[in-house]
Protein backbone atom coordinates (compact mmCIF):
# COMPACT_ATOMS: atom_id res chain seq x y z
CA UNK A 1 0.00 0.00 0.00
CA UNK A 2 1.25 3.44 -0.87
CA UNK A 3 2.24 5.34 2.26
CA UNK A 4 0.67 8.67 3.14
CA UNK A 5 3.92 10.64 2.65
CA UNK A 6 4.13 9.42 -0.96
CA UNK A 7 0.56 10.48 -1.61
CA UNK A 8 1.28 13.87 -0.04
CA UNK A 9 4.39 14.31 -2.14
CA UNK A 10 2.50 13.68 -5.36
CA UNK A 11 -0.33 15.94 -4.30
CA UNK A 12 1.96 18.87 -3.53
CA UNK A 13 4.19 18.63 -6.55
CA UNK A 14 1.59 17.27 -8.91
CA UNK A 15 -1.92 18.37 -9.60
CA UNK A 16 -2.33 21.43 -7.46
CA UNK A 17 1.16 22.80 -8.05
CA UNK A 18 0.40 22.63 -11.77
CA UNK A 19 -3.31 23.43 -11.61
CA UNK A 20 -2.59 26.46 -9.53
CA UNK A 21 0.19 27.19 -11.95
CA UNK A 22 2.70 25.69 -9.64
CA UNK A 23 1.37 27.85 -7.99
CA UNK A 24 5.15 29.85 -6.60
CA UNK A 25 12.61 38.70 -1.92
CA UNK A 26 13.30 39.00 1.13
CA UNK A 27 15.58 42.11 1.38
CA UNK A 28 16.51 44.69 3.95
CA UNK A 29 14.28 47.27 2.26
CA UNK A 30 10.64 47.90 3.10
CA UNK A 31 7.89 46.72 0.73
CA UNK A 32 7.34 49.14 -2.13
CA UNK A 33 3.83 50.56 -1.93
CA UNK A 34 2.75 54.18 -2.27
CA UNK A 35 -0.66 55.61 -1.60
CA UNK A 36 -1.91 57.58 -4.57
CA UNK A 37 -4.12 60.41 -3.39
CA UNK A 38 -4.51 62.39 -6.60
CA UNK A 39 -6.95 61.18 -9.26
CA UNK A 40 -5.23 59.02 -11.85
CA UNK A 41 -4.76 60.45 -15.29
CA UNK A 42 -6.32 58.33 -18.00
CA UNK A 43 -3.78 56.69 -20.31
CA UNK A 44 -4.09 54.68 -23.49
CA UNK A 45 -3.50 50.94 -23.65
CA UNK A 46 -0.31 51.34 -25.68
CA UNK A 47 1.20 53.71 -23.10
CA UNK A 48 0.32 51.39 -20.21
CA UNK A 49 1.55 48.27 -21.97
CA UNK A 50 4.84 49.91 -22.94
CA UNK A 51 5.42 50.92 -19.30
CA UNK A 52 4.47 47.45 -18.12
CA UNK A 53 7.11 45.92 -20.38
CA UNK A 54 9.77 48.49 -19.43
CA UNK A 55 9.32 47.75 -15.73
CA UNK A 56 9.15 43.99 -15.88
CA UNK A 57 11.65 41.85 -13.98
CA UNK A 58 14.82 41.61 -16.07
CA UNK A 59 16.80 38.40 -15.72
CA UNK A 60 18.54 35.62 -17.59
CA UNK A 61 18.55 33.36 -14.53
CA UNK A 62 16.21 33.56 -11.54
CA UNK A 63 16.52 31.65 -8.28
CA UNK A 64 14.80 31.77 -4.89
CA UNK A 65 13.90 29.77 -1.87
CA UNK A 66 10.17 29.63 -1.20
CA UNK A 67 7.62 28.66 1.39
CA UNK A 68 4.08 27.90 0.32
CA UNK A 69 0.69 27.07 1.77
CA UNK A 70 -2.08 25.32 -0.11
CA UNK A 71 -5.76 25.48 0.73
CA UNK A 72 -8.24 23.13 -0.89
CA UNK A 73 -11.76 23.48 0.45
CA UNK A 74 -11.29 23.07 4.22
CA UNK A 75 -7.83 21.48 4.20
CA UNK A 76 -4.54 23.38 4.41
CA UNK A 77 -0.98 22.15 3.93
CA UNK A 78 2.43 23.82 3.83
CA UNK A 79 5.75 23.02 2.20
CA UNK A 80 8.97 24.73 1.11
CA UNK A 81 11.71 24.38 -1.46
CA UNK A 82 13.79 26.05 -4.14
CA UNK A 83 13.01 27.34 -7.63
CA UNK A 84 15.39 28.08 -10.50
CA UNK A 85 14.54 29.50 -13.91
CA UNK A 86 16.52 30.01 -17.09
CA UNK A 87 14.43 32.52 -18.98
CA UNK A 88 12.36 31.05 -21.83
CA UNK A 89 14.07 27.70 -21.35
CA UNK A 90 13.88 25.78 -18.04
CA UNK A 91 11.95 25.84 -14.75
CA UNK A 92 13.40 23.65 -11.97
CA UNK A 93 11.62 23.13 -8.64
CA UNK A 94 12.81 21.17 -5.60
CA UNK A 95 10.39 20.36 -2.78
CA UNK A 96 11.85 19.88 0.71
CA UNK A 97 9.07 19.91 3.31
CA UNK A 98 11.11 19.20 6.43
CA UNK A 99 14.71 19.14 7.68
CA UNK A 100 16.01 20.11 4.24
CA UNK A 101 15.43 16.59 2.88
CA UNK A 102 14.26 16.72 -0.73
CA UNK A 103 11.18 14.64 -1.43
CA UNK A 104 10.46 15.60 -5.05
CA UNK A 105 11.95 17.42 -8.02
CA UNK A 106 10.25 18.90 -11.08
CA UNK A 107 11.77 20.04 -14.39
CA UNK A 108 9.72 21.85 -17.03
CA UNK A 109 10.96 22.99 -20.44
CA UNK A 110 9.20 24.43 -23.47
CA UNK A 111 8.03 20.97 -24.50
CA UNK A 112 8.58 18.55 -21.62
CA UNK A 113 7.74 17.72 -18.00
CA UNK A 114 9.93 15.55 -15.75
CA UNK A 115 9.18 14.61 -12.16
CA UNK A 116 10.93 12.53 -9.48
CA UNK A 117 9.37 11.31 -6.25
CA UNK A 118 12.20 10.42 -3.88
CA UNK A 119 9.87 8.93 -1.28
CA UNK A 120 8.64 6.05 -3.40
CA UNK A 121 11.49 5.96 -5.96
CA UNK A 122 9.40 6.76 -9.04
CA UNK A 123 9.69 9.17 -11.95
CA UNK A 124 7.53 10.58 -14.73
CA UNK A 125 8.56 11.96 -18.13
CA UNK A 126 6.14 13.48 -20.62
CA UNK A 127 5.30 16.58 -22.64
CA UNK A 128 3.34 19.72 -21.81
CA UNK A 129 0.15 18.07 -23.02
CA UNK A 130 0.18 16.25 -19.68
CA UNK A 131 -0.35 19.56 -17.86
CA UNK A 132 -3.19 20.35 -20.24
CA UNK A 133 -4.90 17.09 -19.24
CA UNK A 134 -4.67 18.12 -15.58
CA UNK A 135 -6.13 21.61 -16.02
CA UNK A 136 -8.34 20.78 -19.04
CA UNK A 137 -7.25 23.63 -21.26
CA UNK A 138 -4.37 24.87 -23.43
CA UNK A 139 -1.30 25.71 -21.38
CA UNK A 140 2.31 26.53 -22.19
CA UNK A 141 5.69 27.27 -20.64
CA UNK A 142 5.38 31.01 -21.26
CA UNK A 143 2.26 31.24 -19.06
CA UNK A 144 3.88 29.40 -16.16
CA UNK A 145 7.08 31.43 -16.31
CA UNK A 146 5.12 34.70 -16.29
CA UNK A 147 3.03 33.73 -13.28
CA UNK A 148 6.10 32.72 -11.28
CA UNK A 149 7.98 35.99 -11.90
CA UNK A 150 5.19 38.61 -11.89
CA UNK A 151 5.73 39.41 -15.56
CA UNK A 152 3.34 39.47 -18.51
CA UNK A 153 3.26 36.67 -21.09
CA UNK A 154 6.23 37.20 -23.42
CA UNK A 155 5.11 35.73 -26.72
CA UNK A 156 1.43 36.72 -27.00
CA UNK A 157 -0.03 39.50 -29.13
CA UNK A 158 -0.72 42.74 -27.29
CA UNK A 159 -2.69 44.87 -29.75
CA UNK A 160 -6.19 44.25 -28.43
CA UNK A 161 -6.04 45.59 -24.86
CA UNK A 162 -8.55 48.12 -23.55
CA UNK A 163 -7.43 50.54 -20.83
CA UNK A 164 -9.39 51.85 -17.85
CA UNK A 165 -8.99 52.91 -14.20
CA UNK A 166 -10.27 50.80 -11.31
CA UNK A 167 -9.70 51.28 -7.57
CA UNK A 168 -6.81 53.72 -8.09
CA UNK A 169 -4.99 51.36 -10.42
CA UNK A 170 -4.70 51.07 -14.17
CA UNK A 171 -6.45 48.10 -15.75
CA UNK A 172 -5.86 46.38 -19.07
CA UNK A 173 -8.42 43.92 -20.46
CA UNK A 174 -8.38 41.70 -23.54
CA UNK A 175 -10.30 38.70 -24.84
CA UNK A 176 -8.90 35.79 -26.82
CA UNK A 177 -5.30 36.94 -26.60
CA UNK A 178 -3.41 34.71 -28.99
CA UNK A 179 0.01 33.14 -29.09
CA UNK A 180 2.27 34.67 -31.73
CA UNK A 181 2.42 32.25 -34.63
CA UNK A 182 6.20 32.12 -34.79
CA UNK A 183 6.27 30.81 -31.20
CA UNK A 184 3.62 28.13 -31.61
CA UNK A 185 5.09 24.76 -30.73
CA UNK A 186 2.00 22.80 -31.73
CA UNK A 187 -0.37 22.83 -34.67
CA UNK A 188 -3.38 24.14 -32.77
CA UNK A 189 -3.59 27.83 -31.91
CA UNK A 190 -3.36 28.80 -28.24
CA UNK A 191 -5.50 31.63 -26.89
CA UNK A 192 -6.50 33.01 -23.48
CA UNK A 193 -10.25 33.63 -22.90
CA UNK A 194 -10.58 36.86 -20.88
CA UNK A 195 -7.48 38.37 -19.30
CA UNK A 196 -7.42 41.35 -16.95
CA UNK A 197 -4.22 42.98 -15.67
CA UNK A 198 -4.08 45.61 -12.90
CA UNK A 199 -1.01 47.88 -12.77
CA UNK A 200 0.40 49.87 -9.87
CA UNK A 201 0.29 53.50 -11.14
CA UNK A 202 3.68 54.31 -9.59
CA UNK A 203 5.72 51.28 -10.64
CA UNK A 204 3.66 49.82 -13.51
CA UNK A 205 4.25 46.40 -11.98
CA UNK A 206 1.46 43.84 -12.17
CA UNK A 207 -0.43 43.94 -8.87
CA UNK A 208 -3.14 41.52 -9.95
CA UNK A 209 -3.97 39.31 -12.92
CA UNK A 210 -7.17 37.42 -13.66
CA UNK A 211 -8.06 34.89 -16.35
CA UNK A 212 -11.73 33.97 -16.71
CA UNK A 213 -13.52 31.47 -18.91
CA UNK A 214 -16.66 33.09 -20.26
CA UNK A 215 -18.80 29.97 -20.56
CA UNK A 216 -21.32 29.08 -17.86
CA UNK A 217 -19.52 27.46 -14.95
CA UNK A 218 -16.15 28.50 -16.41
CA UNK A 219 -13.05 28.59 -14.26
CA UNK A 220 -11.40 31.70 -12.88
CA UNK A 221 -7.76 32.14 -11.93
CA UNK A 222 -7.01 35.20 -9.81
CA UNK A 223 -3.45 36.12 -8.84
CA UNK A 224 -1.93 39.01 -6.89
CA UNK A 225 1.63 40.12 -6.11
CA UNK A 226 3.61 42.04 -3.52
CA UNK A 227 7.09 43.32 -4.37
CA UNK A 228 10.35 44.29 -2.71
CA UNK A 229 13.40 46.09 -4.02
CA UNK A 230 16.36 43.74 -4.49
CA UNK A 231 19.39 43.81 -6.75
CA UNK A 232 18.31 47.15 -8.14
CA UNK A 233 14.82 46.16 -9.31
CA UNK A 234 11.42 45.21 -7.95
CA UNK A 235 11.10 41.48 -7.45
CA UNK A 236 8.01 39.52 -6.34
CA UNK A 237 8.00 38.69 -2.64
CA UNK A 238 4.54 37.21 -2.25
CA UNK A 239 2.41 35.47 -4.86
CA UNK A 240 -1.20 34.60 -4.10
CA UNK A 241 -3.41 32.61 -6.45
CA UNK A 242 -6.94 31.26 -6.25
CA UNK A 243 -8.48 28.87 -8.75
CA UNK A 244 -12.25 28.59 -8.79
CA UNK A 245 -13.97 25.83 -10.71
CA UNK A 246 -17.43 24.37 -10.31
CA UNK A 247 -18.11 24.36 -6.55
CA UNK A 248 -14.49 24.23 -5.41
CA UNK A 249 -11.95 26.92 -4.60
CA UNK A 250 -8.25 26.18 -4.37
CA UNK A 251 -5.68 28.70 -3.15
CA UNK A 252 -1.90 28.81 -2.95
CA UNK A 253 0.24 31.49 -1.31
CA UNK A 254 3.98 31.57 -1.99
CA UNK A 255 6.64 33.70 -0.37
CA UNK A 256 10.06 33.99 -1.99
CA UNK A 257 13.28 34.59 -0.08
CA UNK A 258 16.94 34.90 -1.05
CA UNK A 259 16.16 35.91 -4.63
CA UNK A 260 18.98 36.16 -7.14
CA UNK A 261 18.82 37.26 -10.77
CA UNK A 262 22.51 37.32 -11.61
CA UNK A 263 24.12 33.92 -11.07
CA UNK A 264 24.40 31.33 -13.82
CA UNK A 265 22.51 28.27 -12.57
CA UNK A 266 22.57 24.52 -12.98
CA UNK A 267 19.43 22.39 -13.30
CA UNK A 268 20.42 18.90 -12.16
CA UNK A 269 17.93 16.16 -12.90
CA UNK A 270 19.42 12.68 -12.92
CA UNK A 271 17.02 9.78 -12.46
CA UNK A 272 18.58 6.94 -10.43
CA UNK A 273 18.57 3.54 -12.13
CA UNK A 274 16.47 1.97 -9.36
CA UNK A 275 13.58 4.41 -9.89
CA UNK A 276 10.49 3.04 -11.64
CA UNK A 277 8.53 4.97 -14.30
CA UNK A 278 4.90 5.95 -13.69
CA UNK A 279 2.28 7.10 -16.20
CA UNK A 280 1.03 10.01 -14.08
CA UNK A 281 1.67 11.81 -10.81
Amino acid sequence: MENSMSRTARYYTGKFLLMGLLLLAMASCSPVKKLIKEPLREQGADYLFDNLKQNELKYDYFSAKFSASVKQNKSKNSFSGQIRIKKDSVIWISISPALGIEMARLLITNDSVKYMNRLDNTYFTGNLEYIETLIHRAFDYDMLQAFLTGNDFSFYENSTFRASIENREYKLVTTERRKLKKYLKQHQEISIPLQSIWLDPETFKISRVQITELNQGGRKLDGSYEYRLAEGQLVPQKLMFTLELHNTKNAIEVEYSKISTGDVLQFPFRIPEKYKPVEKF
